[in-house]
């Protein structure tokens, strides 16, 4: 059976967003983003829903969404960095469709996210001063923890220093030419 799902995972600021419309549009496809898609759902951005529910509840909804979305077809689905962390998140997508991991490495991750305080996994509030070094600490304790599930992916290709036109050229090329996708 072909798969007619995308998903695409990655560390933070690896560009699923960004690359997952282009490809989405490339492919004539539709395109989702998990994030926002919950903030649908609660009406609220996801660092409120963080600080007024905390993580778990934010998990729970991630689930929720993600079930929700899977029964979809011909989607491109932008999933957030940590929506991996839970087996059956990763089982469902593995089942359900092609996962393809965009590859950042941590100091590009630190590069793109020093100036950003909207991760609520990363900062406790978007007030928070924090020095390079204790950013690049949180982002290596995130990734550990990532890493070996972002590995699993059916394709992995590195977005470091990649333009993003070139990134969904490659990866239409390896959809046609390894997974049939038309």
């Amino acid at each position: 059976m072909k798969k007619e799902l995308i998903f695409l995972i990655g560390f933070m600021t690896a560009g699923k967003s960004t690359i997952g419309k282009i490809l989405a549009n490339t492919l004539g496809w539709n395109f989702i983003d998990l994030d926002q898609e919950i903030e649908k759902v609660e009406g609220k951005s996801i660092d409120k829903i963080f600080r007024d529910n905390g993580e778990e509840y934010f998990r729970n909804l991630e689930s929720m969404v993600l079930n929700k979305i899977s029964s979809k077809k011909k989607y491109v689905i932008a999933l957030g960095g940590g929506t991996v962390e839970r087996p059956e998140n990763f089982n469902l997508i593995k089942k359900k469709g092609i996962v393809i991991y965009l590859e950042i490495s941590t100091q590009e991750a630190l590069r793109r996210l020093r100036f950003k305080r909207n991760r609520p996994v990363l900062f406790i509030d978007s007030t928070e001063k924090i020095t390079d070094e204790e950013l690049l600490k949180r982002i290596n304790n995130i990734f550990e923890k990532r890493l070996s599930i972002y590995e699993k992916a059916d394709v992995k290709i590195n977005t470091d220093k990649m333009k993003v036109g070139n990134t969904v050229d490659r990866l239409v090329k390896i959809l046609y030419k390894d997974f049939g996708i038309e």
